[in-house]
Order: C-alpha cells, then structure tokens, then sequence
C-alpha cells in the first residue's frame, strides 16, 4: 500500500471514528428525550431515566476530551446533592427546607381521564394539619412514615383521601428496582390498573383520576424518602403513585419530586425486599422507556393505608 492509500485508509477511519461518537451521542440524546415522553404523569420510568440520561451524558462529554470540565461539574453536583440531603436517613428524618403553609390552606385538585384510572372521586379543598404519620401495612411487614405535612399538605390530603376511600387496599407495588438494574433502588406504588407481573406494559400509567400541583420539592431522594412520582418535566402532574427511596444512590437523580415524609420504621424490611436482580422480574422496557416497569418475583402488597 502506497504512502498516499495509507494516508487515505486513515483519514477514513478518522472519519469513521467521528460518525461513530456523533451517533453515540445523538442516541443518547434521543434515548433520553424518548424516556421523557414515556414518563407522563407518574410512569414507572421516571426515577430510572434521569439518572440513565445523567450518566450517559457525563460519560459522552467525558470521551469527546473534556472530561475536566465535566468531572468538576459532576462532582460539585454531587457535593451539593449530598449536602442538601445529608439528613435524608431514615434515623434522622429530613426537615423540609420549604417554608410551613401560615394561615388556612386550600387544596385544589383538577379531574385527569387521558391516562388508565380508578375515580374515586376528588379529595376535599381543606387538608388535616394535624397528620403526623402514615402507616403503610404490606403483606411484607409495616412500614412508618413520618409525614411532612406542613410543607406538604395537598400531597398528604390526597394520600389520606384515597387510603380513607380504601384505594390502596390490596394494590400491588408495581414496580421494584435495585442498582445493579436500574441505578437507583426503590419501591413504587400507587397504580390501580398495574399486573405487577413484569410483562404488562402499561404498568406505571395507572392513577386516581386527578392531579394537583407541586410542592416541597426541594428534597433530593435519599433514602427513606417517601415521594409522589411524576416525570421531571410533567410538572404539577402529581396523582395516587408514590415511591420510597431505597438507597442514598438515589440523591443522583436530585429534587424536583413532592415529598411527603421519611421512614422512620420498616426500612431493613423495605431493603431486604430485593437484595439484586435475581429478586426480581426484569423488564428491559423499564430501562429504556418503552413501558412497563421491573417488579418484585414475591409480589409487595399493600393491604392498607391508615394515616394519624
């Protein structure tokens, strides 16, 4: 091969090279864009696609050589996430950085009938200040929930109301994650319509029938948090789903989600639900947003809600 035909054999693959990492990038780009559109209004995807899309985007500017750059912002990202979340454990209940509601407070909640949904009708305008715990009895064990109900108190209202109208009453968690799947750990719950068996696609879609707007939502999902899901652009979309948080690797997914409270009993419990993948039925759709979530092999029920 002459001098000239070596030269153009790697300018072709230069070539090669660069259509390669600009595709890559534009499939990550594109992945994540797609994964948004699939997680209206609480779908089970949510959480996973945030920090899929983080990671992804990180390591692709990283290889394209920027990689001082990007590592300083990802790591003083993650100082400020663990900072802000450093009392998000279930030993020391988190403190909600949003100011308590003064004077009477008003709930407004707005009929929604585009997704799969169970009505049971539309919580009342004025919540109960007075909540201070939620009790979640599963078929696993009970879990305790040290409510937020001051900074909170619209999301509390619609929990109670729906546990008072015994929506919640022996509902499958419809969805089970753990890193080695996802990237993140936690348990959702809260869809009405949801199999639950890992094959249904439309698990994660289901909810009460209405939404109602955002609040306390400066918290970073550490773990023990008890937070209403709703896509991270589905804003004022929250509705019946709910997730607690497994795992401090959560905090990576940042804030944005209303939360309602920490665990303060039941977390060894929640955790030992699924010590890996092996625990559970793995939906490759729930990864890459195509619908459907991942759920637990031994089925996690909630036989009922009770609030005090």
């Amino acid at each position: 091969m002459s001098g000239d035909d070596r030269q153009n054999e790697e300018d072709r693959q230069a070539e090669l090279a660069r259509e390669h990492k600009e595709r890559q990038a534009k499939r990550a780009a594109d992945q994540t864009a797609k994964a948004r559109r699939n997680t209206l209004i609480g779908a089970g995807v949510a959480v996973v696609v945030v920090a899929a899309g983080v990671f992804a985007a990180t390591t692709l500017v990283n290889n394209d050589g920027d990689s001082a750059s990007a590592q300083a912002s990802a790591s003083a990202s993650a100082s400020a996430s663990a900072s802000a979340s450093a009392s998000a454990s279930p030993s020391e209940p988190a403190t909600s950085p949003t100011p308590a509601k003064t004077g009477p407070v008003t709930c407004s909640y707005k009929r929604e009938k585009s997704v799969p949904n169970k009505f049971v009708g539309l919580p009342g305008k004025r919540p109960n200040m007075k909540l201070k715990k939620m009790t979640i009895e599963l078929n696993r064990g009970k879990v305790v929930v040290d409510l937020m109900t001051d900074a909170a108190p619209c999301s509390v209202n619609s929990l109670q109301f729906l546990a008072q109208k015994k929506f919640y009453n022996d509902m499958k968690c419809h969805r089970l994650v753990t890193p080695d799947v996802s990237g993140v750990h936690l348990l959702q719950c809260g869809d009405p319509q949801a199999k639950a068996d890992g094959k249904n696609p439309t698990d994660g879609q289901g909810t009460s029938g209405y939404v109602f707007t955002d609040e306390n939502i400066d918290i970073p999902v550490g773990k023990g948090v008890v937070f209403l899901t709703q896509a991270g652009d589905a804003a004022g979309q929250n509705n019946s789903q709910f997730a607690i948080s497994l795992s401090d690797e959560n905090i990576q997914i940042g804030d944005g989600y209303n939360v309602v409270g920490m665990v303060s009993e039941g977390m060894d419990m929640l955790v030992g639900l699924a010590a890996s993948g092996k625990d559970l039925i793995v939906n490759e759709a729930d990864i890459t947003g195509d619908g459907g979530t991942t759920a637990p092999k031994n089925p996690v029920i909630i036989k009922r809600i009770t609030f005090s």
